[in-house]
């Protein structure tokens, strides 16, 4: 019997089986990237997002990221000249407006992307299209006096930040020096001078399918952004709040410094970004933390079960001026309409408000207060506003970092307190504010648990210099010389 080989496919058929491949992804990045869009618009028009660009985008229900991240940053990029097309060429009737987002990308690959390998229902709408929206893009360039589409975007400015990817080590489940080694198998790393858990990487170094973070054995977390947690210096065993807490960087960073002992009261209100902040202490090991659905100004300072609270950590919402490049934020619309300085004044009184209301638990002796914002209103404002109330309950600013060169505008007295990243010098603009309450102010219980710790660490160090001790005596040999060592060391002893 004679065996034939399987017929081997024509050039053609596998040709044809690699264009349906590369349709079909194209397919679903196309709406995998207009749910990220929708969510990072509603966002940008209610002033809460959920999560940055690159965070809903490198979520795990995501599967192509490249593709989607792309199209998200790119549809954006073009979305004002997009929406003007779309409405002259009148396409985005009733039907379709139900599924702008998708439309948006859609349009935007048609006129300034592939429109090769477009398949679905609103793609084939849209290419029936595709000559009234190529004219209304005409039309608009000569309204506008500009001959390429180089010169429309020109009055757009599009920041090129390159900053060095810092990566945080989540001791909770790893060690810095393992970190090092296992990123440093494919990268340059290198420790940061400052903050002893955070690692530095080359610029727009992508960890962001490596299995560090996908663990959560390393958050990817800017250097002014790690500060935060460390300026507080949560002691383990310490119950602290973290005010407005999701996505939960912070706060799992918080419980890393408090090697999982203790608790930690994680408050978020918004639904949504609830579910991002127990991802997140799921992911990073963060057992100590337990997360509250509740706006932190319904918590009741008097409430027993915030008696032993001794440190809050408020970064509440802001402008996020301070972080516009690293979030992309550049590219949403509330950003290219230019300022909104009555969100200003609102995003201040919230903070204000917040503030007072950390500082009036009477058992706390740490807050931090800090915000991604570039703006004095956000930031010494505030601290300036609350200065009396604070002096009420005890508190008083301190110096985090002393040895941070770049400190608070001189518009509020004790501004050299205050910590200030730049924009453009650091890459990212923070401000954070440390308070800490006056001994006298501390309850007696704290003190004397403090007191206890201290008196325990020089119990077990004398227990450990004992133990070194015994086993060098076991080393000596017996001779006279050994005999008078121990003599004089029984008579230190007795003294």
């Amino acid at each position: 019997m004679v065996h034939k080989k399987p017929a081997q496919p024509t050039k053609p058929a596998a040709k044809s089986r690699r264009e349906s491949n590369v349709e079909r992804s194209a397919y679903f990045a196309r709406r995998e990237a207009a749910k990220v869009l929708k969510s990072v618009l509603q966002g940008d028009a209610n002033r809460r997002a959920v999560g940055s660009i690159k965070t809903l985008v490198y979520s795990p229900t995501i599967r192509n990221k490249k593709a989607t991240f792309a199209l998200v940053c790119q549809t954006l990029k073009y979305l004002p000249i997009i929406k003007d097309v779309m409405e002259i060429a009148n396409v985005l009737n009733s039907k379709w407006k139900r599924q702008a987002e998708l439309m948006y990308i859609i349009t935007y690959d048609i006129l300034f992307g592939q429109d090769a390998s477009l398949t679905g229902d609103p793609e084939k709408y849209l290419i029936l299209r595709k000559g009234p929206l190529q004219s209304a893009l005409a039309k608009i360039l000569v309204k506008k006096g500009a001959k390429r589409i180089e010169d429309l975007m020109a009055q757009y400015q599009i920041y090129d930040v390159k900053k060095p990817r810092y990566v945080r080590v989540n001791t909770l489940k790893m060690d810095v020096e393992t970190a090092m080694f296992e990123l440093g198998k494919e990268n340059v790393v290198q420790k940061d001078d400052m903050i002893p858990d955070l690692l530095v990487l080359p610029p727009s170094t992508d960890l962001h399918s490596h299995p560090l973070v996908t663990d959560g054995s390393v958050f990817m977390q800017g250097k002014a952004s790690s500060m935060v947690a460390v300026a507080l210096g949560p002691k383990p065993g310490w119950e602290v709040i973290d005010a407005c807490a999701a996505p939960g960087n912070k706060t799992v960073h918080v419980a890393a410094l408090m090697k999982g002992e203790g608790k930690i009261v994680a408050c978020e209100l918004n639904k949504d970004r609830v579910k991002r902040l127990e991802h997140t202490a799921k992911l990073a090991g963060a057992t100590n933390v337990e997360v509250l659905h509740e706006n932190f100004l319904n918590l009741n300072p008097e409430d027993q079960s915030y008696s032993k609270v001794r440190a809050i950590l408020l970064d509440p919402s802001c402008s996020g001026s301070g972080t516009v490049a690293d979030r992309l934020d550049y590219l949403l619309p509330s950003h290219t309409s230019g300022g909104d300085e009555s969100r200003l004044v609102k995003l201040a009184a919230f903070q204000k408000k917040a503030l007072i209301h950390a500082l009036s638990f009477p058992s706390v002796e740490r807050v931090v207060y800090s915000t991604c914002s570039v703006h004095q209103i956000e930031n010494e404002d505030v601290v300036k506003s609350v200065l009396p109330v604070a002096a009420s309950y005890g508190f008083q600013l301190s110096t985090p970092f002393p040895q941070w060169a770049r400190r608070g505008l001189p518009v509020v007295e004790g501004s050299q307190h205050l910590l200030r990243t730049d924009p453009v010098e650091d890459k990212e603009g923070f401000f954070i504010a440390l308070f800490t309450r006056n001994a006298t102010h501390i309850p007696e219980t704290f003190q004397k648990v403090e007191q206890d710790i201290d008196l325990n660490n020089l119990k077990h160090e004398a227990v450990k210099r004992q133990h070194r001790q015994k086993k060098f005596v076991r080393s000596l040999p017996f001779t006279r010389l050994s005999r008078l060592y121990l003599h004089r060391n029984s008579m230190i002893c007795r003294r």
